[in-house]
């Protein structure tokens, strides 16, 4: 590898190490465990990173590249089961107020337009820069620009409804994985 690839992908690295480790975290919640899968990945695209034509698809090459590692790691695991005479205690996260949270976002999200709900998805899911957004999108940034304020404004005021009780947050109806498989978003649904 040359020299000035080896400086640009340093830049990269540095550039993006930020969502890069939330594209990680969604896919291992541990956070070193994540911190463990982004460093293997970087490692593994490193090595090809000369032969990568389109720098702009890089996030989405290093997180297919840290799907296909946590898979290896999964299938590497031998799960063991010990017998004994008591069971441990252990106590069980409730993760039940996260779910409808998720679920009252993904309903609010089916009151934008197609569009804005493209937009907001990549720009905050996804965590997608604007120029990557409008690259995507195949529209420029200023519209990534005002679609996302006028979808985030409504989403506000969505959720302002809501909280108020007066209307019904079509959050309780739908499933998110509905949501997103409508919109073919069905790899967002981690």
């Amino acid at each position: 590898m040359e020299y000035e690839e080896v400086l640009e992908f340093e830049e990269y690295v540095r550039r993006r190490q930020g969502a890069l480790m939330r594209s990680a975290r969604r896919i291992i919640p541990d956070p070193i465990d994540a911190q463990d899968l982004l460093q293997t990945a970087l490692v593994r695209i490193f090595s090809r990173w000369g032969s990568i034509d389109d720098k702009s698809m890089a996030d989405a090459y290093l997180r297919r590249v840290m799907i296909n590692t946590r898979t290896e790691w999964w299938r590497a695991c031998k799960l063991e089961e010990i017998p004994t005479e008591q069971l441990p205690d252990s106590s069980v996260e409730d993760t039940t107020e996260q779910h409808a949270h998720r679920d009252l976002l993904m309903g609010m999200l089916k009151v934008l337009p197609p569009r804005q709900r493209r937009v907001v998805v990549l720009r905050h899911w996804e965590q997608m820069s604007t120029e990557e957004t409008a690259a995507v999108l195949g529209i420029s940034t200023g519209t990534v620009k005002s679609t996302l304020h006028r979808a985030l404004a409504r989403l506000r005021q969505e959720l302002e409804d809501s909280q108020a009780g007066t209307q019904t947050p079509t959050a309780n109806r739908v499933e998110s994985r509905h949501v997103l498989r409508e919109e073919g978003w069905e790899g967002c649904a981690a």
